[in-house]
């Protein structure tokens, strides 16, 4: 059940809840209109779902799930919704949900610049004249990416180019007042030359000069990622899991 006097209205009064983490403000962005219920220190958001996720949470992982029972029980989420909840065990999930898929990944956020990295000087942003390299090279060398030539969420796109060629590529995700870098790839042949670090880096250094704060996000069993993102300052962690309901 829920309870009014549990429900919080607005992206200030969200954002006053949870401390004004890093991951809140990037998720509730500016303008999305959003309502959030708390439950034994757990708060879970609501957003308009049309280009990610219907809903957040930052917390207990038990308390968390006990409000998205609730919200299924009274019609607000539906099959098919997806959430960012907080990390937790799948038996957890056993008489509570439903779920379909769930994936584990981290949230890492910096309020630092990287360390400057050999090729970061080559980073450039991109223009609507390298949209036909970018989707190519996105669908040769990271085709499960979320982030594509023209996803609504990609503010800019910024890249690497060996001559004329697009070697490397990340979107500017950012959001609210968190600078957010996302779809990071290198060609397959240009691995293993320091690219990602320095697109990375690059990147980075470009949303902190117009954010105070840039985050990412990683899955767990990409362990190489993550090591080179904590190598770059990315040290601030968020452990979450991702699901979709049945």
């Amino acid at each position: 059940m829920i309870i009014d006097d549990q429900v919080l209205l607005g992206r200030s009064a969200i954002l006053a809840a949870v401390g004004h983490h890093p991951f809140a403000r990037h998720a509730l962005g500016r303008a999305a209109p959003a309502r959030a219920h708390q439950r034994d220190g757990a708060v879970l958001w609501l957003v308009p779902p049309e280009h990610g996720p219907a809903g957040c949470a930052i917390g207990p992982a038990e308390p968390a799930l006990d409000i998205c029972a609730a919200l299924i029980a009274d019609g607000t989420l539906r099959p098919g919704h997806r959430l960012h909840l907080p990390r937790h065990d799948r038996g957890l999930l056993v008489d509570r949900l439903a779920v379909a898929e769930q994936s584990d990944w981290d949230f890492h956020w910096t309020d630092e610049p990287p360390p400057v990295q050999p090729d970061e000087q080559s980073v450039v942003r991109l223009t609507d004249a390298d949209q036909p390299a970018l989707a190519a090279l996105v669908e040769e060398s990271f085709p499960s990416s979320t982030s594509r030539p023209g996803d609504p969420r990609v503010v800019d796109w910024y890249g690497i180019r060996a001559g004329d060629r697009l070697v490397a590529c990340g979107a500017d995700r950012s959001q609210g007042d968190i600078g957010f870098v996302a779809g990071l790839t290198v060609a397959p042949d240009q691995r293993g030359r320091g690219l990602g670090a320095s697109l990375t880096a690059g990147m980075t250094r470009a949303l902190l000069a117009r954010h105070g704060t840039v985050g990412l996000g990683v899955y767990t069993h990409n362990v190489g990622a993550a090591r080179l993102y904590r190598r770059l300052g990315f040290t601030n962690t968020l452990a979450l899991s991702s699901i979709r309901l049945a």
